[in-house]
């Protein structure tokens, strides 16, 4: 069974149509990515999934039930985590308090010193910058501490916004190795991600949108081998 799915959604900015029916599923276990150029609904996708915006029609199926008009602060306590895109962390708190807020869902202290004990495992340098204000962090080392936030929920699912965005080679090739070593976790993962050739290298299969529709979907190993995805998403 899936762990999440996604039926005939359909999202509105005002008179447009952001998107147009899509229907995706994300079985446990799985990364699956969302590629796309700018503009055709991938972000929109993820926040409506995490209640950021209201769908006008559809459904969003998590773990058996209906979570379509579920608030965001809900979804986290049912283990949907959501790292948006941009990073957002809070700039005027420290390292160690933007992850304990990850962890606000009322787990004891037992619970969290093994959710701290996790995270730094995956990003030695919170740890070492644990007492650092946020907004005096690299970019490369915002984006692990919104991840690092994220999975201070304990999710069975990480929706992720374009982590890579913005950096430099070598931290796109430590952020993608730190996807990887989530699912290894027993962690699924939701991928929006505009470097399509390293998203596709990591998932297990894929969805293309384009203007709000999928148009194509399948193993993520044939997506990157698809002439017509190379030269829409994968041209060098």
């Amino acid at each position: 069974m899936a762990l999440l799915e996604v039926k005939d959604l359909c999202v509105y900015y005002g008179v447009i149509q952001a998107l147009k029916k899509i229907s995706f599923h994300v079985d446990e276990g799985e990364v699956i990515a969302l590629i796309g150029s700018n503009g055709a609904g991938k972000t929109t996708t993820l926040q409506t999934i995490t209640g950021m915006h209201q769908a006008a029609s559809g459904e969003i199926i998590y773990n058996g039930q209906n979570i379509t008009k579920t608030p965001g602060h809900e979804l986290v306590k049912r283990g949907i985590a959501h790292v948006p895109e941009g990073r957002r962390v809070f700039s005027q708190l420290t390292v160690y308090e933007n992850l304990k807020l990850g962890a606000f869902t009322g787990r004891n202290r037992v619970e969290i010193d093994y959710l701290f004990s996790r995270v730094y495992r995956s990003f030695p340098r919170l740890e070492e910058r644990k007492n650092q204000l946020a907004g005096t962090l690299s970019g490369g080392e915002q984006q692990m501490l919104a991840m690092g936030r994220a999975l201070m929920s304990f999710p069975s699912i990480i929706l992720m916004d374009e982590p890579s965005m913005g950096l430099s080679p070598i931290l796109v090739q430590e952020i993608f190795r730190i996807i990887e070593e989530i699912k290894t976790g027993g962690t699924t993962v939701l991928l929006v991600e505009q470097n399509a050739n390293k998203a596709l290298q990591i998932a297990d299969r894929a969805y293309v949108l384009e203007t709000g529709s999928i148009v194509k979907e399948g193993p993520a190993d044939s997506l990157l081998n698809d002439e017509a995805v190379r030269k829409a998403y994968l041209a060098s």
